[in-house]
């Protein structure tokens, strides 16, 4: 059965989709078999991979709202071992209709079980927004990554997270778990080791070892249409997401075996 993962902040700008596309090809580059799914209406995931949402006809906004069959919606990437479900127009509209149905908040988990049952990972790419649609990743999810800067507001923002976990852990997954990774981290800014020893301090095991830290080469990856395992394999953010990539598959390992 597939390990579900919501890549989620309510805060935008902390490298959400780039940790979402980076750590599934890093994932994939290891023999894993990944599904993304872009439940984000900006579709920078989709665009990322090359997916022009125009051109889309069955996509997320169709699983979650027309009860799209899942296996319909799955387009290729060019990664290997790894696919996508898309973004399309939409899903621009499920945050409003959504909430409308009733027990609206497991759609997601209900259109996951017609998933062919050959996917190690599924990894969810969230809107930076705390409603009907992050909700359904998360009541979905194993695991909840929520990326955050080493700056204060970044930070901050993880109270307003915290808050939604304890939520969701009492309405609709008990089993939800966390953990944080920080991201755009700049190793010379003092401020940015400041904040990181305080979230070490805070949340303890409940921050990732692995850190990224600023790379130009991230944020072209997207551009370009490729993960930056592709784009740039030797680069240092290949480099600390394939880091990151053992770190959770480590994690997940010790999980099974408790």
């Amino acid at each position: 059965m597939a390990y579900t993962i919501a890549i989620s902040n309510e805060k935008g700008g902390v490298a959400k989709t780039t940790s979402s596309l980076s750590l599934g090809a890093a994932l994939a580059e290891m023999g894993k078999k990944v599904l993304l799914i872009d439940l984000d209406p900006q579709a920078n995931l989709s665009l990322a991979n090359g997916i022009e949402i125009a051109t889309v006809n069955r996509a997320s906004g169709e699983l979650l709202l027309d009860g799209a069959p899942a296996a319909d919606c799955i387009a290729p990437t060019g990664t290997p071992n790894m696919e996508i479900i898309p973004a399309s127009a939409k899903l621009s509209e499920t945050e409003q209709l959504l909430p409308l149905r009733t027990n609206y908040y497991f759609t997601l988990v209900n259109a996951l079980r017609d998933l062919p049952q050959n996917y190690d990972f599924i990894l969810c790419d969230c809107p930076p927004a705390m409603g009907a649609i992050t909700t359904n990743a998360l009541t979905a999810a194993d695991l909840l990554i929520i990326p955050t800067q080493a700056e204060y507001f970044s930070a901050y923002a993880l109270r307003a997270m915290m808050t939604l976990i304890r939520r969701i852990r009492r309405d609709t997954n008990p089993r939800l778990a966390y953990r944080i990774l920080i991201t755009l981290l700049d190793q010379r800014n003092r401020t940015h080791r400041s904040i990181r020893e305080q979230l070490q301090q805070t949340f303890g095991a409940g921050l990732f070892e692995a850190v990224i830290e600023i790379d130009t080469r991230l944020r072209e990856s997207p551009i370009i249409g490729m993960p930056i395992t592709q784009y740039r394999p030797n680069s240092r953010g290949s480099q600390q997401y394939r880091v990151l990539a053992q770190e959770l598959l480590e994690y997940v390992g010790q999980q099974e075996n408790q």
